[in-house]
């Protein structure tokens, strides 16, 4: 017979997102939460990431909204000093450990079922163990909520999006920790910031850049990490330069261009105009590190590889003996339909303001607890896009400014996300009458409008509709 039990909201998915709306809404309603989740522990893809992989945002934006990730200490040395720490995947994995069992778990008011594979069937929520078989019919009061709605896709849990023959040398990323014998050459696949963390992990360990080949089907645009802080100066002159480029800009591309003068985009090659704009974080010292490998293959993307060659859109290359094959070619980012969060049949986790998923899934989670009609729900926090390109980065802005407009709107969530850590565009009230926050809010407000109306030109969509 199988077991029932009973809970307010049954949140799929124990990452970060999950994670987020699960610290909050149990924050602010007196409700029961069941996490359930395929992995044995929660924390979602860092269970799969490569063990060298760290955030590449500053910590305090990442994790839940009552607990801090790390210590908010400033680097005094290396590479990055004067920025904020930047957590490794370790340190990730246990602060979510500590989440769930002193915080979640601790409290009585969260269950956490690990190991499991959720299901609807006939009109039932079911459970079932991936270890001991068991199946649990789960009786929700409240909520369905879907946190797995932007899982990203990484190389550790996706094949290779090309063909590999049997006599190949591939391996996902995660295996270069793990060599027990040393390549004659690495051949890199991949665009993005994952490709890159591996090629500074070798250059790290004493690989000399002429044994790195890389095949970059598009060039990124980055964002440079030092503009990316906690820190309301920081992040107002953030939103400033965009909003300034986007006047001067009359081209998407163009608008990157402009934001690579004012520092705030970086890229690799500046010879080749980027295609690419997933924008994740990077320092300085790392785009100096990956400018020293030369051996850029641009032929589109890998269709196929044999022991001796690599066949892609454009050519062929040929494959050297011994040479390493390192797949970094996972899409990571996700673009699922924009879909309305509150739903009659579930809570779907999406981006709200730009970028932050971890914040964005926290406020979700407060207007849950805090307000009962889901057409003022979605009002307040509609659904973002993530970007890919310059032009859907642009509409990424966009609807991020106008949907922080919206919630910002309101007291208790301007009050709740100004006292929030994760959140990027924060105001701490003690420092309401600091001349330079006060001078940033100045020049963002005197461009403010007018790059919103570019923005929106270079995405090709209407402010009225979408501030509607």
């Amino acid at each position: 017979m199988t077991r029932t039990i009973e809970t307010d909201y049954l949140v799929v998915g124990a990452g970060a997102m999950g994670m987020a709306f699960t610290d909050a809404v149990i924050d602010y309603a007196d409700v029961h939460v069941t996490l359930v989740d395929r992995r044995c522990a929660p924390g979602g893809h860092w269970h799969d990431a490569y063990p060298f992989v760290q955030l590449h945002q500053a910590s305090l934006f990442y994790g839940v909204a009552s607990t801090m990730l790390g210590t908010g200490k400033i680097q005094r040395d290396g590479p990055e000093a004067g920025l904020q720490e930047r957590a490794r995947s370790s340190e990730i994995r246990a602060y979510y450990d500590g989440i769930l069992y002193r915080r979640f778990l601790g409290s009585g008011r969260v269950t956490f079922l690990g190991s499991c594979d959720y299901r609807q069937e006939d009109g039932l929520h079911l459970v079932t163990s991936l270890v001991s078989g068991e199946t649990v019919q789960v009786k929700v009061r409240r909520r369905i909520v879907d946190a797995t709605y932007l899982s990203p896709t990484i190389p550790a849990t996706t094949r290779p999006p090309f063909g590999v023959a049997d006599d190949a040398w591939v391996v996902p990323v995660n295996e270069l920790a793990r060599l027990t014998e040393a390549p004659e050459e690495f051949v890199i696949v991949g665009s993005g910031k994952t490709a890159a963390d591996g090629i500074i992990w070798l250059l790290g360990k004493g690989v000399l850049p002429d044994r790195i080949m890389w095949i970059r089907p598009r060039d990124p645009w980055m964002l440079n990490r030092a503009v990316v802080q906690p820190d309301p100066v920081v992040a107002l002159g953030l939103a400033a330069d965009i909003m300034a480029s986007a006047t001067e800009a009359r081209s998407a591309d163009e608008l990157f261009l402009h934001l690579e003068a004012a520092g705030v985009m970086l890229r690799i090659d500046r010879d080749a105009t980027p295609t690419m704009a997933k924008t994740p974080t990077v320092g300085q010292w790392e785009l100096d590190l990956l400018r020293t490998v030369e051996r850029v293959v641009r032929l589109g993307h890998v269709r196929e590889i044999s022991r001796y060659e690599i066949l892609l859109d454009q050519g062929v290359i040929p494959l050297a003996s011994g040479a390493l094959v390192v797949h970094c070619a996972a899409s990571g980012l996700r673009y699922p339909p924009l879909v309305p969060i509150w739903q009659p049949d579930k809570i779907r986790l999406q981006t709200i303001r730009a970028g932050f998923p971890c914040f964005c899934a926290a406020l979700a989670g407060f207007v849950e607890a805090t307000r009962d009609d889901d057409r003022e729900r979605n009002r307040l926090c509609p659904p973002n896009t993530l970007p890919d390109n310059p032009s859907n980065w642009a509409e990424m802005q966009v609807r991020g400014t106008l949907a922080a407009r919206k919630y910002g709107a309101q007291p208790d969530i301007a009050s709740w996300a100004n006292q929030c850590a994760l959140n990027p565009a924060r105001r701490d009230p003690s420092r309401a009458n600091d001349p330079a926050i006060s001078s940033a809010s100045d020049r963002l407000a005197g461009v403010a409008e007018r790059g919103l109306a570019r923005l929106a030109a270079f995405a090709g969509v209407s402010l009225n509709d979408i501030g509607n």
